[in-house]
């Protein structure tokens, strides 16, 4: 008994709970991390990836993917990532811009596959997500909407016609993203885009979003879309058409005056 109180006494106890709670925190982590972070193609998948890797994206990403001057290290970015970049061609670049923007894709399905396979098994990181997590028809479209007007519409507009940023950025327009896209980029945060963890949005939210945007490529609620750029080009037109019209007015009753 005496010996157990001295123990509870000791100096070292608080240094060594601490060291446990640590200890126990990472082990549950690692327990409740999606499954998905950690898969990896086959090994033809990888070793074809690597292959085109070192032919076309070592220049700027390093041989082995640790980066370089000119690109970052790629090492735990995940298969979300690269299949993001490449398959809306924004990886390659084709020059060293402010921003990459969307482009027809240098790479087919099978070889972005290979190279999202590659670079996952560099390090854990964002899963490509299944068909069932970006299915449309399985989300809301109006929580998606409440989702994306709190989220995302300050700087991809309302219904994702896209917007300016600072220092010559933009946010892209979402009319031509699959929903994979969207799910990905909503996961890995390119470019000036934030990331939206689970925390952030869960994946039913996700999945929501995406079927809100879908439903607006079919959809145009309200009559003229206008471009669907907001106030900027309804109040362009009110100015056109009602200064317009007054003083269409205006001459008129000055005609028939004289």
């Amino acid at each position: 008994m005496n010996a157990l109180t001295s123990a509870r006494r000791s100096r070292h106890a608080p240094a060594l709970l601490v060291l446990l709670a640590l200890l126990l925190t990472g082990g549950l982590y690692a327990l409740m991390s999606p499954a998905a972070d950690a898969e990896v193609g086959s090994a033809s998948d990888i070793d074809g990836g690597q292959k085109l890797f070192q032919a076309n994206c070592s220049t700027c990403h390093g041989l082995n993917a640790e980066g370089n001057d000119i690109g970052p290290s790629l090492i735990g970015v995940g298969a979300a990532s690269v299949d993001f970049q490449v398959s809306t061609g924004r990886m390659p670049m084709a020059s060293n811009s402010v921003q990459a923007p969307r482009k027809e894709p240098m790479f087919d399905a099978q070889q972005t596959s290979m190279l999202a396979a590659y670079v996952a098994s560099l390090g854990a990181g964002p899963g490509i997500p299944s068909a069932e997590a970006v299915d449309p028809t399985l989300g809301n479209p109006a929580n998606g909407m409440q989702l994306f007007r709190t989220n995302c519409a300050m700087c991809h507009n309302a219904v994702g016609a896209g917007g300016a940023l600072s220092e010559g950025k933009y946010a892209p327009p979402l009319y031509k993203a699959t929903p994979t896209q969207i799910y990905t980029a909503m996961l890995t945060g390119p470019q000036a885009m934030p990331v939206f963890n689970e925390a952030s949005i869960t994946p039913e939210g996700k999945r929501d979003i995406i079927a809100y945007l879908m439903e607006q490529r079919e959809t145009a609620p309200g009559g003229l879309t206008l471009g669907s750029l907001g106030p900027v080009s309804e109040g362009l037109w009110a100015w056109v058409l009602g200064l317009g019209s007054l003083i269409g007015i205006a001459v008129w009753i000055g005609a028939k005056s004289s």
